[in-house]
């Protein structure tokens, strides 16, 4: 899905995914980018936005998995990203289970 250059995720996924080790993490970038958008300081998610772009932003928010974003972090990166208008914002994702 996304085509980036893992070592750029290196630095966030050591701080933002530190049950594994960063070559694990990176080894899913979607994932190390939507738990720096989720948690991530103000310095890392502008780091992180000028790296990868909006576009790889919108993409990992669009197919979030159920967990990955609280609900401040959801609301905020529709607003930011353009996804959605003021008291609009999609339903979070759901475990569905069988």
């Amino acid at each position: 899905m996304i085509q980036l250059e893992r070592d750029g995720l290196i630095p966030f996924a050591s701080k933002y995914i530190w049950w594994k080790t960063p070559e694990e993490a990176v080894s899913m970038p979607e994932r190390v980018i939507a738990q720096v958008m989720n948690i991530g300081d103000y310095a890392d998610v502008q780091l992180l936005a000028s790296r990868v772009g909006d576009e790889v932003l919108r993409d990992v928010l669009v197919h979030a998995q159920a967990g990955q974003f609280n609900e401040r972090s959801w609301a905020y990166w529709h607003y930011r990203l353009g996804l959605s208008s003021v008291d609009h914002v999609p339903v979070m994702p759901v475990r569905r289970f069988a």
